[in-house]
């Protein structure tokens, strides 16, 4: 069958909203922009696709915060302090968080209806507008400026014009619209695999833990998944598993499984993955029953709405942040936070001999130990007005596997909020903004600058 040809789509549609700063994206980083533009005093505007805040811990049902801190310094400070405060507050966290949590470096497990009205009070109660089922499907450029961005809801499509944009949607889609340059994978264009995380039941978790057999990583695993995959549990022999998180009385928050080969930014590999990733809880729920201790009565509750993507595109900044910079726990000029999580790299495939434990093994920061974060990492190289948070930030493969975490999509959504909101008072431009001004909001807001 021959190529269809290509046709022109011409349309006029309505400019239908304004603001000083457009947030593209509503997961931890665009929250955190969103709530500190506002907050700034910009008017924003945050426009999410799905129907919830919070993406991966909400909607893709990712069951724990990865560390908040260095084990001395809190490093998420500011919102993402704030964040990890309700959380406790309202309950989204693990009956016994008090007794597993990695309390020296403040990581919790993650209830997804609690965290979704937490987002919900957070983002509502900053003053920032905010449309759910809403995707940016355009991004019109002018010279080196987005103009506007054109938006597809119920309604119908729509325009919406900015003075600064924040690209916060994780796989750099909206960057990637207005022509930024961008790298993704590993050198041979490889991708780390997804997990379609999930929800369980029936978990007897002091059994489980009695048995070396609970929260994640589990230590009495190894040679369960030996024997199982021996047996043919599996359609695809992973043996990279790192497991179920607790998260209620009786409930597990599963990242379990891997979606090898899937691109997050192409809709016809999620599709295959999301089919594949259902497909195994299957194979999941029988190796739990039959080849550990406390999980013989458990059952799956949901698989979550989205798939878990741990890597795209990482857009090109003014600067890219490099397993250099890790190593020698970089301080910059123009640094707006610092971070410390390991180099968390998944396995491309399932006989990868390189995987997680290893990569995270090799390359991790110390007690008190973290590598800074410049500005500049977050300023989309050859366009004026927008900047990008999160996991699609101007870092390369290894810093990527380090950063793309929720705390430190906190760090890095607070700082292009703020940026934000001084570049739409400074002519419109990103790189107008006093490095000065800049710090010194976010030390108000409570972010961890030792430097500055």
């Amino acid at each position: 069958m021959a190529k269809p040809e290509p046709f022109t789509f011409s349309r006029e549609i309505p400019v239908r909203e304004e603001a000083d700063v457009l947030v593209a994206g509503g997961g931890p980083a665009g929250v955190t922009a969103a709530v500190a533009a506002a907050r700034a005093g910009a008017s924003v505007l945050l426009v999410e696709a799905h129907t919830c805040l919070g993406g991966m811990g909400t909607a893709g049902l990712v069951p724990m915060f990865c560390m908040f801190s260095d084990g001395v310094n809190f490093l998420a400070g500011g919102l993402g302090r704030e964040i990890y405060d309700l959380c406790w507050k309202h309950g989204s966290v693990a009956p016994d968080d008090h007794v597993w949590a990695d309390k020296k470096r403040h990581s919790i497990s993650i209830r997804a209806e609690i965290l979704k009205r937490i987002y919900d009070r957070l983002v509502t109660g900053s003053g920032a507008r905010l449309l759910l089922g809403t995707q940016v499907i355009a991004a019109e450029t002018d010279g080196d400026r987005v103009a506007l961005t054109v938006c597809a809801a119920k309604s119908g499509l729509f325009a919406v014009r900015a003075r600064i944009f924040v690209d916060a949607t994780g796989d750099g889609d909206f960057a990637a619209r207005a022509g930024a340059h961008f790298e993704k994978g590993d050198p041979d264009g490889r991708l780390q695999p997804g997990t379609l995380c999930s929800l369980w039941a029936g978990i007897d978790w002091d059994t489980a833990r009695a048995h070396g057999s609970g929260d994640g990583w589990p230590k009495g695993q190894r040679r369960a998944l030996d024997r199982a995959i021996a047996d043919g549990v599996f359609s695809v022999p992973d043996p990279h598993l790192p497991g179920i998180w607790r998260c209620g009385e009786t409930v597990g928050g599963g990242n379990i499984g891997h979606t090898f080969g899937v691109d997050g930014t192409d809709e016809r590999s999620l599709t295959k993955a999301l089919v594949h990733g259902r497909a195994t809880m299957l194979e999941y729920e029988r190796y739990y029953k039959d080849y550990l201790k406390g999980f013989e009565r458990m059952e799956l509750v949901a698989t979550g709405a989205l798939l878990g993507i741990r890597e795209t595109r990482r857009i090109a900044g003014d600067y890219c942040l490099s397993l250099d910079d890790f190593q020698a726990r970089a301080v910059f000029d123009d640094e707006i936070g610092r971070y410390n999580y390991p180099v968390d790299i998944h396995a491309s495939t399932a006989d990868d001999p390189v995987d997680a434990e290893s990569m995270m093994r090799s390359y991790r920061c110390a007690d008190g130990e973290s590598y800074g974060i410049p500005y500049r990492s977050l300023v989309v190289k050859g366009l004026a007005n927008l900047l990008v948070a999160g996991r699609c930030v101007s870092a390369d493969r290894y810093v990527q596997g380090s950063l793309r975490v929720m705390p430190g999509c906190f760090i890095t959504g607070q700082a292009a909020g703020v940026a934000a909101a001084l570049a739409a008072r400074a002519e419109g431009a990103t790189r107008e903004v006093r490095i000065a001004d800049l710090k010194d909001r976010l030390l108000a807001m409570g972010a961890y600058l030792p430097n500055a």
